[in-house]
């Protein structure tokens, strides 16, 4: 095996640690998230070594809190940079830029609504650029949208760890290990995948913690000119969006978390959370296939999973033939992926039909270019660093792991969770092992948001990335914490033609007006 796909081996496992599968808001049919059609690159920095940091020309927190913005024409938005330190806990020493896009409002402008779409590792500043498709009219009306890449992400100052080639075959590869030779290999390349995110990345590495990135946003705040954050937060921007209230609740203004997670979980109890929200998803796919009559799958839900099993199954002995200009194959590694990507929502159910009725014919091109579409590869390239990004600020959040030799007994409590997904999510607890640096800043950090305005946590019932419990935790969890549920499939609920979600939601950030909580949509 090459030194490449031991690599390959180790570091899929991290795309399965808890909360690590989580696309964020997703249009299938749009574009894929790269920020195609700007012609900026508001983020890159040319300061010395290869983390993207600079000399700071500030020495105290309070000269980032006084900047002011300069925006700047793309397209038909404005685009800008903030400056901010590495390391909050010395201001002083090096900095990087955040990227940013602001969509202005196009009426009677209320203020600025910070949003972010997930991830982790996902950019924010596409849900700026393409407004139109993730935000309602209401919402475009009264704010600016101001979207940003969280440290390490996109274009500001992003981590990087392996070269466009290591990302192939890491995402080709078995996230169920299937001998004792491919496990060692694993782990000899989990600490290889580490060390080229030391060597590539440098200091950034090690400062892309959610705490630093929420610090983020209270200087993005300032610098916006807002006395208070209004913010729409999607999947882990849920988790921001709440680490954001622990830490400032006197400047949180109107938030509305979307897809929400439970903050109090370990990374066992996520993944296993995550596991069973996915499971969940697939069944549900499956069960309106059977309803709908002469389902191609079988006859009932458990016949179809079944069908879907064996055909991963199949793949796994066997790679699948695509028509793909490149030559690839489907390996199980990239069925995986194609399978996960459209339970992320209903309307994409159709591709996943396509995609397994190909494949149960022999021919794996759907299911790839789905997996591609996950991992942000076009054209033969990566056009983000998602992939890498998702894994090194889930360690910095929580370094738990186990060894290679403790993942079998976990299969039972995970199979059970999950009898599709749970051995791939088990073997996802080994994602942190060989990590070289640790977070500095509120690593342990405890959250109820004591002393915040309202948050409005937003929770649909069959979510696959973010299962409903964790909504309902979360909103428990905040001690001003207002739960509204949407009985739904797919991840998130706003903006998914559920009027009474968008109501609840506007008459929050538009107009102030608290939802009753438990409110059912």
């Amino acid at each position: 095996m090459s030194k490449k796909l031991i690599v390959a081996v180790a570091v899929v496992w991290a795309l399965v640690l808890a909360g690590g599968i989580g696309i964020g808001v997703v249009l299938l049919t749009g574009d894929d998230g790269d920020g195609g059609g700007s012609d900026r690159k508001a983020g890159s920095t040319d300061g010395p070594g290869t983390d993207g940091s600079e000399p700071s020309g500030r020495k105290t927190l309070e000269d980032f809190y006084d900047q002011e913005i300069t925006w700047n024409g793309c397209g038909s938005n404005e685009c800008g940079t903030l400056e901010v330190p590495i390391d909050y806990q010395e201001p002083a020493g090096g900095t990087i830029r955040i990227a940013l896009e602001r969509r202005k409002a196009s009426g009677d402008r209320l203020g600025s609504l910070v949003v972010n779409p997930g991830g982790p590792g996902a950019g924010g500043t596409y849900l700026a650029e393409q407004a139109d498709a993730y935000f309602a009219p209401a919402l475009l009306e009264r704010y600016d949208i101001v979207g940003f890449d969280p440290r390490g992400t996109g274009e500001s100052s992003p981590v990087d760890c392996l070269t466009d080639d290591e990302l192939d075959e890491w995402i080709a590869a078995d996230p169920d290990p299937d001998t004792p030779e491919e496990v060692a290999e694993g782990q000899e390349g989990s600490e290889e995948f580490w060390k080229g995110c030391e060597a590539k990345s440098g200091d950034v590495a090690a400062h892309v913690s959610t705490v630093e990135a929420a610090r983020d946003m209270d200087v993005l705040r300032a610098a916006l000119g807002e006395d208070e954050l209004d913010y729409l937060g999607f999947s882990y921007g849920t988790r921001l969006g709440a680490t954001y209230a622990e830490l400032y609740p006197d400047k949180t203004g109107r938030l509305v978390l979307d897809g929400a997670v439970d903050p109090s979980l370990s990374a066992r109890d996520g993944s296993l959370s995550q596991a069973g929200g996915f499971e969940t998803a697939l069944r549900s796919y499956v069960a309106d296939c059977v309803e709908g009559g002469d389902c191609f799958l079988g006859s009932s839900v458990e016949e179809g999973v079944a069908t879907i099993k064996d055909l991963v199954d199949s793949i796994d002995k066997e790679p699948l033939p695509t028509s793909d200009t490149e030559g690839r194959e489907l390996t199980v590694g990239l069925a995986f992926y194609g399978l996960i990507t459209p339970l992320y929502s209903e309307d994409n159910w159709v591709l996943l039909d396509q995609a397994l009725r190909e494949a149960l014919e022999g021919t794996g091109t759907t299911l790839l270019r789905l997996s591609d579409f996950y991992g942000s590869r076009e054209g033969g390239r990566y056009t983000d660093n998602s992939l890498e990004a998702i894994s090194v600020i889930n360690c910095l959040d929580d370094p738990w792991s186990i060894t290679v030799d403790e993942v079998p007994d976990n299969f039972a409590d995970f199979e059970k969770a999950s009898p599709t997904f749970g051995r791939v999510f088990a073997w996802g607890l080994t994602s942190c092992n060989g990590i070289p640096f640790s977070a500095t800043d509120e690593p342990d950090l405890e959250i109820d948001g004591s002393g915040a305005a309202p948050i409005v946590v937003l929770g649909t019932t069959r979510d696959p990335a973010t299962p409903y419990e964790e909504a309902v935790a979360m909103a428990e969890q905040l001690e001003s914490g207002v739960l509204v549920s949407r009985d739904g499939d797919g991840h998130t609920a706003y903006n998914k033609g559920n009027s009474c979600i968008d109501d609840a939601v506007h008459g929050y950030l538009i107009d102030g007006k608290v939802p009753d909580d438990g409110l059912k949509c």
